[in-house]
């Protein structure tokens, strides 16, 4: 059934019909269209007296002009606008941008990072639309793929973690994760994570393939720049020498369930962050250690709504939590 807007005739229709007392259903026979459509036309215009055509008509174009308001906002206000773009080019998301003008640079009007995406995605943003993580040009839904998991020996199992882990109550509780090279490029190069749940610091390192004992040795690295308590990893066979990390950094190890990537999201997100840096297919090889140490400092030092808008670095300073 092809979508169209409601024209006054049928608008007038459905007034008549409502009035007459026929169902959504009829109506929507009526005019050919489905029933749904019928039930939101009547949420969304009727007025308190009931369903009047030339109202609704009213109420309807008033609407679809405001829906338009955010995007001209922006448009209309070349200030605004230029500091919008300015930080895009920084790598900087809509909604740290929109966060950053509500508690930082007041002086500018704010514009929620929905009327940033709705500027980007009309004909004045799409220019710009590169400069999102996603590269996208138009609203897309995300759509998840199960990565493969491995069982550890003596693994213990995240329903066992600290409660303060779970509930981001306290700090040091990490997450550790893999990004793989391309499987095309033929290169066993990966980048392995290590990220704060609270401060969502993270620190990057690259590592020449995934055999327990390196990725192990660059946990181990790593784990020593910072404040450790847990460390949960995924089911990866990198992961089997997860002992050998626990004992050197002196804390306890968990692992999620098989199949289960979203029990620890922050460092998968962080993921979905770096991979504007570094493609999906990529060789992490490709990329010299002092592109990544790059990475890692715009990772560290971009602000974050959790945070409210201050940066990791900042938290972890704040904190002492940097060794």
């Amino acid at each position: 059934m092809k979508y169209h807007h409601f024209t006054s005739s049928e608008r007038l229709e459905i007034s008549i019909l409502k009035k007459k007392n026929y169902s959504n259903r009829a109506i929507a026979s009526v005019l050919g269209c489905s029933h749904t459509s019928i039930g939101r036309e009547l949420r969304r215009n009727a007025m308190k007296k009931g369903y009047v055509a030339r109202n609704a008509k009213m109420k309807a174009r008033v609407r679809r002009k405001q829906s338009k308001y955010q995007g001209m906002r922006i448009q209309d206000r070349p200030d605004l606008r230029a500091y919008i773009i300015h930080y895009l080019h920084a790598q900087w998301t809509p909604e740290e941008i929109s966060g950053r003008l509500r508690e930082v640079d007041t002086h500018l009007p704010y514009v929620s990072a929905k009327g940033i995406y709705k500027w980007l995605y009309s004909a004045w943003g799409q220019r710009y639309c590169p400069l999102l993580p996603k590269q996208r040009y138009t609203p897309k839904k995300k759509t998840g793929k199960k990565a493969k998991r491995e069982m550890i020996p003596n693994r213990v199992g995240i329903e066992k973690r600290p409660e303060e882990a779970n509930n981001r109550s306290a700090y040091g509780h990490l997450e550790t994760d893999t990004m793989l090279s391309g499987r095309k490029t033929g290169s066993r190069a990966a980048l392995t994570l290590l990220h704060d749940r609270k401060a969502r610091f993270t620190c990057l390192k690259r590592i020449p393939n995934l055999k327990p004992s390196t990725n192990a040795k660059a946990l181990t690295k790593m784990g020593k720049t910072i404040v450790s308590l847990t460390i949960t990893h995924d089911n990866g066979i990198e992961n089997k020498n997860h002992e050998d990390v626990a004992e050197a950094l002196s804390v306890k190890t968990f692992f999620c369930n098989p199949y289960s990537s979203w029990e620890k999201g922050s460092v998968e997100n962080t993921i979905g962050r770096i991979r504007r840096f570094i493609p999906k297919g990529s060789d992490v090889n490709a990329y010299t250690n002092k592109e990544i140490a790059k990475i890692e400092h715009w990772l560290n030092h971009t602000p974050r709504k959790c945070l409210g808008y201050k940066t990791p670095y900042e938290v972890m300073l704040e904190n002492n939590l940097l060794q």
